[in-house]
Protein backbone atom coordinates (compact mmCIF):
# COMPACT_ATOMS: atom_id res chain seq x y z
CA UNK A 1 0.00 0.00 0.00
CA UNK A 2 2.90 2.34 0.69
CA UNK A 3 4.20 1.59 -2.80
CA UNK A 4 0.80 2.36 -4.32
CA UNK A 5 0.56 5.61 -2.34
CA UNK A 6 4.03 6.71 -3.45
CA UNK A 7 3.58 5.91 -7.14
CA UNK A 8 0.12 7.47 -7.32
CA UNK A 9 1.15 10.64 -5.50
CA UNK A 10 4.25 11.41 -7.54
CA UNK A 11 2.62 10.35 -10.80
CA UNK A 12 -0.31 12.72 -10.47
CA UNK A 13 1.61 15.58 -8.92
CA UNK A 14 4.01 15.89 -11.86
CA UNK A 15 1.18 16.19 -14.39
CA UNK A 16 0.93 19.57 -16.13
CA UNK A 17 -1.90 21.88 -15.15
CA UNK A 18 -2.91 24.05 -12.22
CA UNK A 19 -5.93 22.88 -10.20
CA UNK A 20 -6.26 26.33 -8.62
CA UNK A 21 -6.54 27.92 -12.05
CA UNK A 22 -9.19 25.38 -13.04
CA UNK A 23 -11.15 26.08 -9.87
CA UNK A 24 -11.11 29.86 -10.28
CA UNK A 25 -11.12 30.17 -14.07
CA UNK A 26 -8.72 31.89 -16.41
CA UNK A 27 -9.69 35.36 -15.18
CA UNK A 28 -8.39 34.72 -11.64
CA UNK A 29 -5.61 36.91 -10.30
CA UNK A 30 -2.26 35.59 -9.13
CA UNK A 31 -3.16 36.42 -5.52
CA UNK A 32 -6.32 34.32 -5.74
CA UNK A 33 -4.43 31.40 -7.30
CA UNK A 34 -1.73 31.59 -4.62
CA UNK A 35 -4.37 31.63 -1.88
CA UNK A 36 -6.03 28.49 -3.26
CA UNK A 37 -2.67 26.71 -3.66
CA UNK A 38 -1.86 27.53 -0.04
CA UNK A 39 -5.25 26.26 1.10
CA UNK A 40 -4.83 22.91 -0.67
CA UNK A 41 -1.15 22.62 0.28
CA UNK A 42 0.36 22.94 -3.21
CA UNK A 43 2.57 25.91 -2.33
CA UNK A 44 5.26 23.66 -0.82
CA UNK A 45 7.91 21.40 -2.41
CA UNK A 46 6.58 18.08 -3.72
CA UNK A 47 8.51 16.03 -1.14
CA UNK A 48 6.98 18.04 1.72
CA UNK A 49 3.53 17.61 0.16
CA UNK A 50 4.19 13.87 -0.01
CA UNK A 51 5.09 13.65 3.69
CA UNK A 52 1.99 15.63 4.65
CA UNK A 53 -0.13 13.34 2.47
CA UNK A 54 1.29 10.26 4.20
CA UNK A 55 0.47 11.88 7.52
CA UNK A 56 -3.12 12.49 6.41
CA UNK A 57 -3.89 9.01 5.06
CA UNK A 58 -2.05 7.13 7.79
CA UNK A 59 -4.06 5.65 10.65
CA UNK A 60 -1.40 6.88 13.11
CA UNK A 61 -0.16 10.45 12.65
CA UNK A 62 1.27 13.51 14.38
CA UNK A 63 -0.78 16.71 14.54
CA UNK A 64 -0.54 20.23 15.88
CA UNK A 65 -3.14 20.98 18.55
CA UNK A 66 -2.42 24.66 19.33
CA UNK A 67 -1.23 26.52 16.24
CA UNK A 68 -4.29 26.83 13.99
CA UNK A 69 -2.19 28.20 11.10
CA UNK A 70 -0.09 25.03 10.85
CA UNK A 71 -0.83 22.59 8.03
CA UNK A 72 -0.62 19.83 10.66
CA UNK A 73 -3.34 21.43 12.79
CA UNK A 74 -5.87 18.91 14.12
CA UNK A 75 -8.85 20.43 12.35
CA UNK A 76 -12.04 18.69 13.45
CA UNK A 77 -13.72 19.50 10.10
CA UNK A 78 -11.09 17.30 8.43
CA UNK A 79 -10.39 14.64 11.05
CA UNK A 80 -13.90 13.87 12.25
CA UNK A 81 -13.01 10.78 14.29
CA UNK A 82 -9.73 10.47 16.15
CA UNK A 83 -8.18 9.42 19.44
CA UNK A 84 -5.27 11.24 21.11
CA UNK A 85 -2.69 8.70 22.23
CA UNK A 86 0.21 10.65 23.76
CA UNK A 87 1.95 14.02 23.38
CA UNK A 88 5.01 14.32 21.15
CA UNK A 89 5.90 17.88 22.20
CA UNK A 90 4.29 20.80 23.96
CA UNK A 91 2.01 21.45 20.98
CA UNK A 92 1.89 18.16 19.04
CA UNK A 93 0.00 14.96 19.71
CA UNK A 94 0.34 11.43 18.36
CA UNK A 95 -3.17 10.35 17.37
CA UNK A 96 -5.08 7.44 15.84
CA UNK A 97 -7.67 8.42 13.25
CA UNK A 98 -9.55 7.39 10.14
CA UNK A 99 -7.51 8.07 6.98
CA UNK A 100 -8.16 11.55 5.60
CA UNK A 101 -8.27 11.50 1.79
CA UNK A 102 -8.45 15.28 1.44
CA UNK A 103 -11.22 17.25 -0.27
CA UNK A 104 -12.24 17.57 -3.90
CA UNK A 105 -10.66 20.60 -5.57
CA UNK A 106 -13.90 21.33 -7.43
CA UNK A 107 -16.80 20.53 -5.08
CA UNK A 108 -14.84 20.82 -1.78
CA UNK A 109 -16.58 17.66 -0.57
CA UNK A 110 -14.50 15.14 1.33
CA UNK A 111 -13.16 12.45 -0.98
CA UNK A 112 -14.20 9.75 1.49
CA UNK A 113 -17.83 10.88 1.20
CA UNK A 114 -17.66 10.88 -2.62
CA UNK A 115 -16.16 7.39 -2.70
CA UNK A 116 -18.66 6.15 -0.12
CA UNK A 117 -21.46 7.20 -2.50
CA UNK A 118 -20.00 5.51 -5.59
CA UNK A 119 -17.98 2.53 -4.34
CA UNK A 120 -20.99 0.37 -3.33
CA UNK A 121 -22.48 0.55 -6.84
CA UNK A 122 -19.18 -0.50 -8.44
CA UNK A 123 -18.83 -3.26 -5.84
CA UNK A 124 -22.34 -4.57 -6.54
CA UNK A 125 -21.67 -4.49 -10.30
CA UNK A 126 -18.32 -6.30 -9.96
CA UNK A 127 -19.80 -8.88 -7.57
CA UNK A 128 -22.76 -9.60 -9.86
CA UNK A 129 -20.40 -9.94 -12.83
CA UNK A 130 -18.13 -12.38 -11.01
CA UNK A 131 -21.03 -14.48 -9.72
CA UNK A 132 -22.33 -14.78 -13.27
CA UNK A 133 -18.86 -15.52 -14.67
CA UNK A 134 -17.96 -18.01 -11.91
CA UNK A 135 -21.14 -20.07 -11.98
CA UNK A 136 -21.45 -20.29 -15.76
CA UNK A 137 -17.67 -20.57 -16.30
CA UNK A 138 -17.14 -23.42 -13.83
CA UNK A 139 -20.19 -25.26 -15.19
CA UNK A 140 -19.00 -24.96 -18.79
CA UNK A 141 -15.46 -25.91 -17.73
CA UNK A 142 -16.74 -29.08 -16.06
CA UNK A 143 -18.80 -30.00 -19.11
CA UNK A 144 -15.79 -29.41 -21.37
CA UNK A 145 -13.56 -31.64 -19.25
CA UNK A 146 -16.12 -34.40 -18.78
CA UNK A 147 -17.18 -34.35 -22.44
CA UNK A 148 -13.68 -33.91 -23.83
CA UNK A 149 -13.36 -33.77 -27.62
CA UNK A 150 -17.13 -33.59 -28.12
CA UNK A 151 -19.17 -30.74 -29.55
CA UNK A 152 -19.78 -29.48 -25.99
CA UNK A 153 -16.02 -29.21 -25.45
CA UNK A 154 -15.26 -27.47 -28.74
CA UNK A 155 -18.30 -25.20 -28.36
CA UNK A 156 -17.23 -24.12 -24.87
CA UNK A 157 -13.68 -23.39 -26.00
CA UNK A 158 -14.98 -21.47 -29.02
CA UNK A 159 -17.16 -19.40 -26.70
CA UNK A 160 -14.18 -18.79 -24.39
CA UNK A 161 -11.98 -17.52 -27.21
CA UNK A 162 -14.82 -15.36 -28.51
CA UNK A 163 -15.33 -13.85 -25.05
CA UNK A 164 -11.65 -12.95 -24.72
CA UNK A 165 -11.55 -11.37 -28.17
CA UNK A 166 -14.00 -8.54 -27.51
CA UNK A 167 -12.99 -5.44 -25.49
CA UNK A 168 -15.49 -4.58 -22.76
CA UNK A 169 -16.36 -1.15 -24.13
CA UNK A 170 -17.07 -2.59 -27.60
CA UNK A 171 -19.15 -5.48 -26.24
CA UNK A 172 -20.93 -2.98 -23.98
CA UNK A 173 -21.99 -0.83 -26.93
CA UNK A 174 -23.35 -3.86 -28.78
CA UNK A 175 -25.19 -5.22 -25.72
CA UNK A 176 -26.65 -1.83 -24.81
CA UNK A 177 -27.86 -1.14 -28.35
CA UNK A 178 -29.21 -4.66 -28.97
CA UNK A 179 -30.84 -5.70 -25.69
CA UNK A 180 -31.47 -2.28 -24.16
CA UNK A 181 -32.75 -0.44 -27.23
CA UNK A 182 -33.55 -2.50 -30.35
CA UNK A 183 -35.02 -5.50 -28.52
CA UNK A 184 -36.20 -3.73 -25.39
CA UNK A 185 -39.92 -3.77 -26.29
CA UNK A 186 -40.11 -6.70 -28.73
CA UNK A 187 -37.83 -9.32 -30.24
CA UNK A 188 -38.38 -10.18 -33.93
CA UNK A 189 -37.00 -13.72 -34.32
CA UNK A 190 -36.28 -14.76 -37.96
CA UNK A 191 -38.50 -17.64 -39.03
CA UNK A 192 -35.73 -19.27 -41.07
CA UNK A 193 -33.43 -19.62 -38.05
CA UNK A 194 -36.30 -21.02 -35.99
CA UNK A 195 -37.02 -23.68 -38.65
CA UNK A 196 -33.38 -24.77 -38.72
CA UNK A 197 -33.25 -24.82 -34.92
CA UNK A 198 -36.38 -27.00 -34.62
CA UNK A 199 -35.08 -29.29 -37.36
CA UNK A 200 -31.70 -29.72 -35.68
CA UNK A 201 -33.29 -30.36 -32.29
CA UNK A 202 -35.64 -32.97 -33.76
CA UNK A 203 -32.92 -34.79 -35.70
CA UNK A 204 -30.59 -34.63 -32.69
CA UNK A 205 -33.26 -36.19 -30.45
CA UNK A 206 -33.86 -38.98 -32.95
CA UNK A 207 -30.10 -39.57 -33.22
CA UNK A 208 -29.87 -39.82 -29.45
CA UNK A 209 -32.53 -42.52 -29.44
CA UNK A 210 -30.69 -44.37 -32.23
CA UNK A 211 -27.43 -44.21 -30.31
CA UNK A 212 -29.04 -45.49 -27.13
CA UNK A 213 -30.96 -48.43 -28.58
CA UNK A 214 -29.00 -49.58 -31.61
CA UNK A 215 -25.84 -51.60 -32.20
CA UNK A 216 -22.30 -50.38 -32.78
CA UNK A 217 -22.74 -49.40 -36.45
CA UNK A 218 -25.77 -47.28 -35.74
CA UNK A 219 -24.15 -45.83 -32.61
CA UNK A 220 -21.43 -44.42 -34.86
CA UNK A 221 -24.13 -42.99 -37.12
CA UNK A 222 -25.90 -41.55 -34.10
CA UNK A 223 -22.69 -39.87 -32.87
CA UNK A 224 -22.14 -38.40 -36.32
CA UNK A 225 -25.66 -36.97 -36.49
CA UNK A 226 -25.50 -35.49 -32.99
CA UNK A 227 -22.08 -33.91 -33.52
CA UNK A 228 -22.64 -32.60 -37.04
CA UNK A 229 -26.31 -31.79 -37.50
CA UNK A 230 -26.60 -29.82 -34.27
CA UNK A 231 -24.67 -27.16 -36.17
CA UNK A 232 -27.80 -26.56 -38.24
CA UNK A 233 -28.88 -23.47 -36.23
CA UNK A 234 -25.58 -21.83 -37.21
CA UNK A 235 -26.20 -22.78 -40.83
CA UNK A 236 -29.66 -21.22 -40.57
CA UNK A 237 -28.20 -18.05 -39.11
CA UNK A 238 -25.61 -17.81 -41.90
CA UNK A 239 -28.25 -18.34 -44.60
CA UNK A 240 -30.58 -15.79 -43.04
CA UNK A 241 -27.77 -13.23 -42.72
CA UNK A 242 -26.78 -13.73 -46.36
CA UNK A 243 -30.39 -13.41 -47.50
CA UNK A 244 -30.94 -10.33 -45.38
CA UNK A 245 -27.89 -8.62 -46.89
CA UNK A 246 -29.09 -9.51 -50.40
CA UNK A 247 -32.53 -8.07 -49.64
CA UNK A 248 -30.97 -4.81 -48.53
CA UNK A 249 -29.88 -4.32 -52.13
CA UNK A 250 -32.37 -6.14 -54.35
CA UNK A 251 -35.31 -7.34 -52.17
CA UNK A 252 -35.69 -10.66 -54.03
CA UNK A 253 -36.03 -13.15 -51.15
CA UNK A 254 -39.39 -12.50 -49.44
CA UNK A 255 -39.15 -15.39 -46.96
CA UNK A 256 -36.13 -13.80 -45.30
CA UNK A 257 -38.29 -10.93 -44.06
CA UNK A 258 -40.66 -13.18 -42.09
CA UNK A 259 -40.34 -12.85 -38.32
CA UNK A 260 -42.03 -14.20 -35.20
CA UNK A 261 -42.48 -11.30 -32.80
CA UNK A 262 -41.53 -12.34 -29.28
CA UNK A 263 -41.57 -10.34 -26.01
CA UNK A 264 -38.66 -7.93 -25.59
CA UNK A 265 -36.10 -7.84 -22.82
CA UNK A 266 -37.71 -4.93 -20.97
CA UNK A 267 -34.24 -3.64 -20.08
CA UNK A 268 -32.80 -0.14 -20.33
CA UNK A 269 -29.68 0.73 -22.28
CA UNK A 270 -28.53 2.97 -19.44
CA UNK A 271 -29.27 3.47 -15.77
CA UNK A 272 -27.71 2.93 -12.37
CA UNK A 273 -28.64 0.77 -9.39
CA UNK A 274 -30.47 3.66 -7.72
CA UNK A 275 -32.64 5.87 -9.91
CA UNK A 276 -34.74 8.95 -9.19
CA UNK A 277 -38.28 8.95 -10.55
CA UNK A 278 -40.26 11.91 -11.88
CA UNK A 279 -41.37 12.81 -8.35
CA UNK A 280 -37.85 13.00 -6.94
CA UNK A 281 -38.03 9.70 -5.05
CA UNK A 282 -34.99 7.44 -5.13
CA UNK A 283 -35.51 3.71 -5.60
CA UNK A 284 -33.54 0.59 -6.47
CA UNK A 285 -33.80 -0.70 -10.04
CA UNK A 286 -32.27 -4.18 -10.01
CA UNK A 287 -32.89 -4.86 -13.72
CA UNK A 288 -30.38 -2.14 -14.62
CA UNK A 289 -27.56 -4.38 -13.38
CA UNK A 290 -28.24 -7.21 -15.86
CA UNK A 291 -26.70 -5.78 -19.04
CA UNK A 292 -23.57 -4.19 -17.47
CA UNK A 293 -22.94 -7.30 -15.36
CA UNK A 294 -23.31 -9.49 -18.46
CA UNK A 295 -20.90 -7.28 -20.39
CA UNK A 296 -18.36 -7.08 -17.58
CA UNK A 297 -18.50 -10.82 -16.86
CA UNK A 298 -17.90 -12.14 -20.38
CA UNK A 299 -14.09 -11.90 -20.29
CA UNK A 300 -13.54 -13.48 -16.84
CA UNK A 301 -16.07 -16.16 -17.81
CA UNK A 302 -13.92 -17.10 -20.79
CA UNK A 303 -10.81 -17.41 -18.59
CA UNK A 304 -12.64 -19.45 -15.96
CA UNK A 305 -13.93 -21.91 -18.58
CA UNK A 306 -10.43 -22.60 -19.87
CA UNK A 307 -8.82 -22.81 -16.41
CA UNK A 308 -11.51 -25.13 -15.02
CA UNK A 309 -11.26 -27.42 -18.03
CA UNK A 310 -7.46 -27.72 -18.05
CA UNK A 311 -7.14 -28.03 -14.27
CA UNK A 312 -9.92 -30.63 -14.00
CA UNK A 313 -8.44 -32.72 -16.84
CA UNK A 314 -5.09 -32.67 -15.06
CA UNK A 315 -6.62 -33.81 -11.76
CA UNK A 316 -8.70 -36.54 -13.43
CA UNK A 317 -5.46 -38.12 -14.65
CA UNK A 318 -4.01 -38.42 -11.12
CA UNK A 319 -3.44 -41.77 -9.37
CA UNK A 320 -5.94 -41.18 -6.58
CA UNK A 321 -8.71 -40.61 -9.14
CA UNK A 322 -7.90 -43.96 -10.75
CA UNK A 323 -8.00 -45.51 -7.28
CA UNK A 324 -11.42 -43.99 -6.66
CA UNK A 325 -12.65 -45.44 -9.96
CA UNK A 326 -11.24 -48.85 -9.03
CA UNK A 327 -13.15 -48.75 -5.74
CA UNK A 328 -16.37 -48.34 -7.67
CA UNK A 329 -17.25 -44.77 -6.73
CA UNK A 330 -19.83 -43.13 -8.97
CA UNK A 331 -18.67 -40.82 -11.71
CA UNK A 332 -20.34 -37.76 -10.16
CA UNK A 333 -18.85 -38.49 -6.74
CA UNK A 334 -15.38 -38.69 -8.26
CA UNK A 335 -15.79 -35.45 -10.23
CA UNK A 336 -17.60 -33.24 -7.73
CA UNK A 337 -16.31 -34.55 -4.39
CA UNK A 338 -12.69 -35.37 -5.20
CA UNK A 339 -11.51 -33.92 -8.51
CA UNK A 340 -13.32 -30.57 -8.66
CA UNK A 341 -12.33 -29.45 -5.19
CA UNK A 342 -8.64 -30.07 -5.87
CA UNK A 343 -8.76 -28.40 -9.27
CA UNK A 344 -10.23 -25.07 -8.13
CA UNK A 345 -7.03 -23.40 -6.89
CA UNK A 346 -6.12 -21.73 -10.21
CA UNK A 347 -9.79 -20.88 -10.72
CA UNK A 348 -9.95 -19.16 -7.32
CA UNK A 349 -6.82 -17.20 -8.25
CA UNK A 350 -8.44 -16.07 -11.49
CA UNK A 351 -11.71 -15.15 -9.78
CA UNK A 352 -9.96 -13.08 -7.11
CA UNK A 353 -7.73 -11.30 -9.60
CA UNK A 354 -10.58 -10.57 -11.96
CA UNK A 355 -12.84 -9.31 -9.16
CA UNK A 356 -10.23 -6.83 -8.03
CA UNK A 357 -9.58 -5.94 -11.68
CA UNK A 358 -13.28 -5.38 -12.33
CA UNK A 359 -13.39 -2.91 -9.45
CA UNK A 360 -10.86 -0.83 -11.35
CA UNK A 361 -11.67 -1.82 -14.91
CA UNK A 362 -15.39 -1.09 -14.93
CA UNK A 363 -14.72 2.45 -16.16
CA UNK A 364 -15.80 1.99 -19.77
CA UNK A 365 -18.75 -0.25 -18.92
CA UNK A 366 -19.99 2.25 -16.34
CA UNK A 367 -19.65 5.02 -18.89
CA UNK A 368 -21.53 3.09 -21.62
CA UNK A 369 -24.43 2.11 -19.38
CA UNK A 370 -24.57 5.33 -17.35
CA UNK A 371 -23.70 3.42 -14.17
CA UNK A 372 -22.76 5.78 -11.34
CA UNK A 373 -19.73 4.04 -9.87
CA UNK A 374 -16.18 4.75 -8.78
CA UNK A 375 -14.85 4.22 -12.31
CA UNK A 376 -16.94 6.98 -13.85
CA UNK A 377 -16.14 9.21 -10.87
CA UNK A 378 -12.39 8.76 -11.43
CA UNK A 379 -12.73 9.49 -15.14
CA UNK A 380 -14.63 12.70 -14.40
CA UNK A 381 -12.01 13.72 -11.84
CA UNK A 382 -9.19 13.08 -14.32
CA UNK A 383 -10.89 15.31 -16.86
CA UNK A 384 -11.04 18.13 -14.29
CA UNK A 385 -7.63 17.37 -12.74
CA UNK A 386 -9.36 16.79 -9.41
CA UNK A 387 -6.36 14.89 -8.04
CA UNK A 388 -7.62 14.04 -4.51
CA UNK A 389 -10.52 12.03 -5.98
CA UNK A 390 -8.22 10.23 -8.42
CA UNK A 391 -5.66 9.37 -5.76
CA UNK A 392 -8.32 8.38 -3.24
CA UNK A 393 -10.07 6.12 -5.76
CA UNK A 394 -6.84 4.39 -6.76
CA UNK A 395 -5.86 3.86 -3.12
CA UNK A 396 -9.23 2.32 -2.29
CA UNK A 397 -8.98 -0.03 -5.28
CA UNK A 398 -5.42 -0.99 -4.26
CA UNK A 399 -6.59 -1.67 -0.71
CA UNK A 400 -9.39 -3.91 -1.99
CA UNK A 401 -6.87 -5.79 -4.14
CA UNK A 402 -4.64 -6.45 -1.11
CA UNK A 403 -7.54 -7.64 1.04
CA UNK A 404 -8.81 -9.98 -1.70
CA UNK A 405 -5.34 -11.54 -2.06
CA UNK A 406 -5.26 -12.23 1.69
CA UNK A 407 -8.70 -13.86 1.51
CA UNK A 408 -7.54 -16.00 -1.43
CA UNK A 409 -4.58 -17.30 0.60
CA UNK A 410 -7.03 -18.40 3.31
CA UNK A 411 -9.38 -20.02 0.78
CA UNK A 412 -6.44 -21.98 -0.68
CA UNK A 413 -5.94 -23.68 2.66
CA UNK A 414 -9.63 -24.54 2.90
CA UNK A 415 -9.80 -26.03 -0.60
CA UNK A 416 -6.49 -27.91 -0.59
CA UNK A 417 -5.25 -29.62 2.64
CA UNK A 418 -1.77 -29.92 1.09
CA UNK A 419 -1.33 -26.17 1.38
CA UNK A 420 -2.23 -26.26 5.09
CA UNK A 421 0.37 -28.98 5.64
CA UNK A 422 3.04 -26.97 3.83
Amino acid sequence: MWGVVSVVFFLFNVLPGDPARMMLGQSATKEQVDAINKDIGRDRPVLIQYLFYLNDISIFSIHEVKNTESILYLDETKYTSYLKLFPVSSSKEFIMKAPYLRRSYITRRQVSDILADTLPETGVLALASMIFASLIGILLGILSAVKKDTWLDTGSLFFAVLGMSGPSFYIGLIVAMTFGYLWSKEFPFPTLILIFFIGAASIGSIAGIIKKKSKKLNETLGDYIIHKLLLWPFVGFILWTAGYLINLRWDVIPFIDNYIVMPGTGLNNEGSLFVIDDYGNEGMELKNIILPALTLGIRPLAIIVQLTRSSLLDVLSQDYIRTAKAKGLSFYTIVFKHALKNSLNPVVTAISGWFAGLMAGAVFVEYVFGWRGIGSEIVGALDKQDLPIVMGGVLIIGFIYVIINIIVDIVYGILDPRIRLQ
